[in-house]
């Protein structure tokens, strides 16, 4: 429920504050006084655009600031992104500057203004006259027919868009597997083929640098045996004059040198150590020499090799460690082309089955709005009656329709005014004040299980009179006796009803809101009838309209 509002340079209006309170309140005013500023301004904490042209002349920016009272679920969800509720109460407030962008804060905390109209929308309907026009449209219609059907029916409307949001995925995925059959079957052999060809080789990481160095080993086996005899010949020739001979000669001269001084001990160690060290060289050159071989039978085998791997590599990859992760995604593509159900005959099944379900429920969904029909018929003809058009029947008809992601029928909404008129589709023929009456029995109706707690109607009685205006006045009394309901009207008769009366008054450019008691209440409803408010006689007549309502607070 809205508590109250502050509006500041928002269109004419200076600044503004308003109260609110349950049951009924009216917004009345001379044309171009301002009321639409109101309405815009709660907009605009619904989370509604934004226009810098809203910001009053010589005003650097507008703001609307505005306290609602909330169930626990908002203040939960307030609290949730750190926002601030006091004792059911919510702070909330926009500002938009002359330029630059607009500042919104939901309990003391800054947000997105997306984030107003998610925690606000669900707590306040609004219609205006646009509305009228929106009613005569097929969604809307539907949507009203199937906000009628409660709990029960809302289940069978999820289970059908369940239904048919997997339908629509199979028949996607029935589309793609079909056009893509031809190139799925050859990747599926090829895959098959090439992993079947790298699992037999069965290469592992290295292996190509490995058989490189043995290439070039066994092909240069001959210049190898030269050289490396040549190195074993210079370390440990057989004359003696090789590198261990001088070293086995130069440790000998040292060791002399030592019996005249000790000091050189460690010299002569170090020499035999080297002379150690170079020994061990020579034997493991002896080695690699005795096991150097030729053999071309040998180089053949590991050429062909090179050649298999270089084939299982070229254009998969640079190297066997690159052909091995290759080799790990090929196996994941395979497994996806190849899994169960993945083939386009097993997705058809899946997709009949599923076309199946949707006529299953559509036919459930079907009934339920045949059902649901019949009743929102009979309770809008009664308001109906109410409300001035005491012979006029709404039905609402149920053509079927190709299945659709709303279900297997439309919804038209069919007006006959009297007995003798024909039926006609709302929006072709209706007149403006017929639809508003519509609308507004259709918002009694739904409203007494609707979630959102506040109900704000702007002008939704243009196009009516007297007594038929009467009725709408009383209508909307009795839609407040269960939510706040809030109404910029123009008409008396309305606004008779109302338990709290707010005036749009402009004077010298500068609007302000003012609730009117008393006298100045009489005043306000003898405007409204377009009397003298100055006439004893009018405000009698005003009195006697007021009278005439059920008891309010005045």
């Amino acid at each position: 429920m809205i508590s109250s509002l502050d509006i500041s340079a928002v269109g004419v209006i200076e600044h503004a504050h308003l109260e609110f309170g349950s049951g009924l309140t009216v917004v009345t005013g001379e044309t171009g006084a301002g009321k639409t500023m109101v309405l815009t301004s709660v907009q605009l904490l619904l989370g509604g655009r934004a226009d810098a042209a809203l910001v009053r002349r010589g005003a650097q920016q507008a703001s609307v600031d505005g306290i609602f009272t909330v169930p626990q679920s908002t203040q939960t969800e307030v609290e949730d992104f750190g926002g601030i509720v006091e004792d059911g109460e919510l702070i909330v407030g926009r500002t938009v500057p002359a330029s630059g962008r607009s500042r919104a804060h939901v309990g003391s905390r800054p947000v997105p203004a997306a984030t107003l109209g998610q925690v606000l929308r669900p707590l306040v309907t609004i219609h205006g006259q646009s509305d009228q026009v929106r009613l005569s449209t097929p969604q809307a219609q539907r949507t009203a027919l199937d906000e009628f059907g409660g709990s029960q029916h809302a289940q069978i409307l999820a289970d059908y868009a369940e239904a048919w949001s997997a339908a629509v995925t199979l028949k996607r995925q029935l589309d793609a597997a079909t056009v893509d059959h031809d190139r799925r079957v050859e990747d599926i052999t090829s895959l098959t083929e090439a992993l079947d060809e790298i699992d037999r080789a069965d290469p592992y990481e290295g292996e190509d640098d490995e058989l490189a160095d043995l290439a070039r080993r066994l092909t240069n086996a001959q210049d190898l045996r030269v050289l490396v005899g040549t190195a074993i010949g210079l370390i440990d020739s057989d004359d003696g004059h090789g590198a261990l001979g001088a070293l086995r000669d130069a440790g000998g001269q040292v060791r002399s040198a030592q019996r005249f001084d000790g000091s050189l001990e460690e010299y002569g160690n170090r020499l035999e150590s080297y002379l150690l060290d170079i020994e061990g060289l020579r034997d493991d050159l002896s080695s690699y020499l005795s096991g150097l071989d030729s053999d071309p039978a040998r180089l053949n085998e590991v050429q062909d090799r090179r050649a298999t791997l270089r084939r299982l590599m070229e254009g998969r990859a640079s190297d066997i460690a690159e052909l091995l992760q290759w080799r790990e995604q090929a196996r994941a593509r395979l497994a996806e082309l190849t899994r169960p159900g993945s083939d386009p005959e097993s997705i058809r099944r899946e997709l009949t089955a599923a076309q199946q379900r949707v006529l299953d429920v559509g036919k459930r969904l079907s009934a339920s709005r045949a059902a649901l029909a019949d009743r929102l018929s009979t309770a809008v003809d009664a308001e109906l009656h109410a409300l001035a058009m005491p012979d006029a029947h709404v039905r609402i008809d149920l053509p079927s329709a190709k299945p659709s992601s709303h279900g297997l029928e439309d919804v038209v909404f069919l007006l006959q005014s009297h007995p003798s008129a024909p039926e006609r589709p709302l929006g072709q023929g209706a007149s403006g004040g017929e639809l508003s009456r519509v609308m507004l029995a259709l918002e009694v109706i739904l409203g007494r299980d609707a979630t959102a707690e506040t109900f704000i109607f702007d002008e939704v009685d243009a196009g009516i009179g007297g007594q038929t205006a009467t009725e709408v006045g009383a209508r909307l009394a009795r839609l407040a006796e269960e939510r706040q309901v809030i109404v910029v009207t123009h008409l008396a008769q309305v606004a008779a009803f109302a338990s709290r009366h707010l005036v749009v008054s402009k004077a010298d450019g500068l609007t302000t809101v003012t609730e009117v008691t008393g006298e100045q209440r009489h005043g306000e409803l003898t405007r409204m009838m377009g009397g003298d408010p100055h006439s004893k006689a009018a405000r009698r007549h005003a009195i006697e309209v007021l009278g005439s309502t059920v008891p309010q607070s005045q």
